[in-house]
């Protein structure tokens, strides 16, 4: 059976001039009037469905100020055979603010409705990684940051509001979320996923969903349709190089890079899916009709479409400035290949795609396959209710965009990403009553921090900023930089230049005579948005051989330690750091990865107690680039030790302390013994035994004990976060089901061996932070 075989189409139906087509009905069901528009498309209306444009933008659609332009519009679009997608429009020009993005999608949309023969609407789809890439969008914490949460209805919030902020600027589809299994700490694309745990990426990934596509009904318009990426085993490329293959093997690839991607198809009816550049047993993912009509639409039953990566068909072939994959001679190979596969349209620009009419002519591809990509697209344009009411109010954009209920969700992101790895003497929070002056150090001192994907928000505070708003006139503060990372740059900016060692010298002693005037310094170092960031060229680099800080930083916190007094190190970071020496030296250290626009504000609460941290590590720490692969779920006989060096990461896995103690009982069981199909609870009482209200993370780990194949020393599979008044108590129960318990076996079926399974409980993954009962299954 076809999985789409409910668009084939009849012959082409007539319509006088007397009649309204079915498709305009508005009383017909969505499926109804996708098959009657469908019957009525020519071969070139149907490719043109299957394309994009993103930056030809300025030479069809939009003047030089981002304002569209229907002279050159209607020269580009002259056969009216319409378009697919428009690729962010908020980027037309310079960047536009909320009311003249709308303005502009309106424009574009209004010409697509009445100047093509059809009248099929476009939809204009969006980066909304941690906030809508564009002006004046609310912005939070990466996604990486949003793991630490531990947080799902904070992250379906965010991801709600971002779809408010994206739609009333005219936006249907948003580019995330990124559900990748970061299992490299390497690859710079670490910071746009929520970790290396399936199943923290597949909760988090839902409730991202539902954020943005809320019942998928679409119609109040303040939802979009989320696009799942990168299909699939992105997260673990060879060497750590972005792109590169995914040498995984079939029952890792489905229990940890598939899963998330399942359970996001399943139970958040993701309606879109973005296949990935890598390649998975030498078949790429965009030509691989096992991995998109086999696994995604007939086992998983998706009924959505999926989109290119950008320029990923080209790259079948062979795309000189980045790479290539060598399974077509040419673009017309490529595309039969994604066709057949099961690609619906390519983004970002007409390329591949633009063969499509003539491979059907000749009869390389058959028409029908494009009524099976064309007709999901078009039925989702009728859903969301572009054909009926497809434009937006640029008043209610302007006010809505970046508003004060939408910053202070964004603070709220901010505090609860905070993760606090060290706190030796319990230096934090610091007491501003016996504090005259503070020095604030460092590269990332006063520097704004959003990552990469991010647009323009508002306001971008820095830690210096914050501390100064904090304190006000109570404390004196001071301010060096310290050293350099890179010479500025951006995340966009190609070419990435090393901090230069004779000026950072010099900064360093600077920073030592400033810092000996106060008491306490608060320093700000890891990386910046050009250390870790997508490769998408070999001109655009962002994946390292080393985790090691750059530049001269270690250099500086040695010259600030000779000081002897106490140092507060935040880290900034996309990708885990291997901080050893800072991690051995320094008495207090917060991860903060990156906090979004409001950064300064949420570490001076950290720091001074009015908020107290709660994040725990969405991935591990190493202790260096030599310790990698450094994932907690690993197998029995993966972690055995290594001549002259700790086994141990630096900081594990769902680590993360409190400015409060918390204490644990013994899991408890409600059933010890369970039949395979069967299901049992487990208990855990939590207690904040110390004096400041706090959040705690608890953690439900699992291990099959005895198995046909060998499996993770733990594996997580739930959690949930809690606040807690001092003296306070809670128990916390986990559901352990069949899903809880299965495994693709050694004739690769899922299903529940009999035998023991370790059931831990606690606040990390660390055996020392769990506790461990014995759950028989029969």
């Amino acid at each position: 059976m076809k999985e789409t075989s409910v668009f084939a189409s009849p012959a082409n139906r007539a319509t006088t001039k007397a009649q309204v087509p079915a498709y305009k009905n508005t009383k017909l069901t969505p499926e109804k009037r996708t098959r009657d528009l469908l019957a009525r498309m020519t071969l070139e209306e149907k490719a043109a469905q299957m394309v994009c444009v993103w930056q030809q933008k300025a030479q069809t659609l939009i003047d030089e100020d981002g304002q569209f332009d229907h002279a050159k519009a209607k020269k580009a679009f002259k056969k009216g055979h319409g378009l697919g997608q428009v690729g962010r429009p908020s980027d037309a020009g310079k960047g536009l603010e909320a009311r003249e993005n709308a303005e502009l999608t309106n424009a574009i949309q209004r010409f697509f409705l009445e100047e093509s023969r059809l009248g099929i609407p476009v939809i204009f789809h969006e980066e909304c990684l941690h906030g809508q890439a564009a002006v004046g969008g609310t912005s939070f914490s990466q996604p990486i940051g949003l793991g630490a949460t531990f947080d799902p209805a904070l992250v379906e919030a965010l991801y709600t509001m971002t779809a408010a902020e994206a739609r009333a600027r005219g936006t249907h589809q948003a580019l995330t979320p990124v559900v990748d299994v970061a299992r490299d700490p390497r690859w710079g694309r670490v910071e746009e996923t929520f970790g290396e745990d399936p199943f923290v990426a597949a909760r988090m990934g839902i409730a991202a969903i539902r954020g943005f596509q809320g019942d998928a009904r679409f119609q109040d318009k303040t939802r979009v349709i989320a696009t799942l990426k990168h299909f699939a085993g992105h997260g673990q490329p060879e060497s750590g190089m972005n792109c590169a293959p995914a040498n995984v093997s079939e029952r890792v690839l489905r229990e940890t890079f598939l899963y998330p991607f399942e359970q996001a198809v399943k139970l958040g009816g993701a309606i879109s899916v973005m296949a990935s550049y890598n390649e998975i047993d030498g078949v790429p993912s965009h030509a691989s009709k096992w991995l998109l009509r086999d696994i995604l639409r007939k086992a998983w039953g998706f009924q959505g479409f999926v989109v290119s990566d950008y320029y990923a068909i080209w790259e079948l072939g062979y795309r000189p400035d980045t790479h290539g994959h060598f399974v077509a001679k040419d673009k017309k190979e490529s595309c039969v290949l994604a066709v057949r596969a099961g690609v619906n349209i390519e983004l970002p620009e007409p390329d591949c795609y633009l063969h499509l009419v003539e491979l059907v002519r000749k009869g390389v591809l058959q028409e029908a396959e494009l009524d099976d990509l064309v007709g999901p697209m078009l039925l989702w344009k009728f859903r969301m209710g572009l054909f009926d009411d497809p434009y937006v109010d640029p008043e209610h954009a302007a006010a809505i965009v970046g508003c004060e209920a939408h910053q202070a969700l964004a603070l709220q992101a901010a505090r609860e990403t905070i993760t606090l790895l060290k706190n030796d003497g319990n230096l934090l929070p610091l007491d501003p009553s016996g504090i005259k002056t503070i020095a604030v150090i460092g590269p990332n001192a006063d520097r704004p921090l959003l990552g990469g994907y991010s647009g323009a928000p508002r306001h971008a505070s820095t830690v210096l900023e914050g501390i100064r708003t904090h304190v006000g006139k109570s404390v004196k503060v001071l301010h060096s930089r310290g050293c350099g990372i890179t010479q500025p740059g951006t995340w966009n900016q190609d070419e990435v230049l090393a901090s230069d060692p004779v000026e950072d010298r010099k900064l360093i002693a600077e920073a030592v005579k400033t810092a000996r005037k106060a008491d306490v310094i608060v320093l700000a170092i890891g990386g910046n948005e050009q250390t870790s960031r997508e490769a998408w060229s070999l001109q655009h680099m962002g994946d390292r051989t080393s985790l090691d800080l750059l530049g001269l930083q270690d250099d500086l916190v040695k010259a600030l330690l000779a000081l002897g007094k106490p140092i507060v190190a935040l880290l900034f970071n996309g990708r885990p750091l291997s901080v050893r020496g800072l991690a051995e030296t320094v008495p207090a250290i917060l991860e903060c990865w990156y906090l979004g626009q409001d950064t300064g504000t949420a570490v001076a609460e950290a720091l001074f107690g009015d908020v107290n941290p709660g994040g725990k590590l969405p991935i591990t720490i190493p202790r260096s680039v030599g310790h990698v692969p450094a994932f907690y779920n690993h197998k029995p006989s993966a972690r055995r030790g290594y001549l002259f060096d700790e086994v141990s990461p630096l900081f594990a896995f769902g680590f993360g302390l409190s400015y409060t103690k918390f204490e644990f009982s013994a899991p408890r069981l409600s059933k010890a013994t369970i039949a395979r199909d069967g299901s049992t609870r487990v208990s855990v009482d939590v207690k904040n035994t110390g004096t400041r209200a706090g959040a705690e993370v608890v953690q439900l780990y699992i291990r099959d004990l005895v198995s046909s194949v060998t499996r993770p020393v733990k594996e997580l599979k739930g959690f949930e976060r809690i606040v807690l008044e001092p003296g306070e108590a809670r128990t916390v129960t986990f559901e352990v089901t069949p899903d809880s318990l299965a495994f693709w076996d050694v004739n690769m079926r899922f299903t529940v061996e009999p035998g023991d399974f370790e059931v831990m409980t606690g606040n990390s993954s660390r055996d020392c932070d769990l506790q461990k009962v014995t759950l028989r299954v029969r």
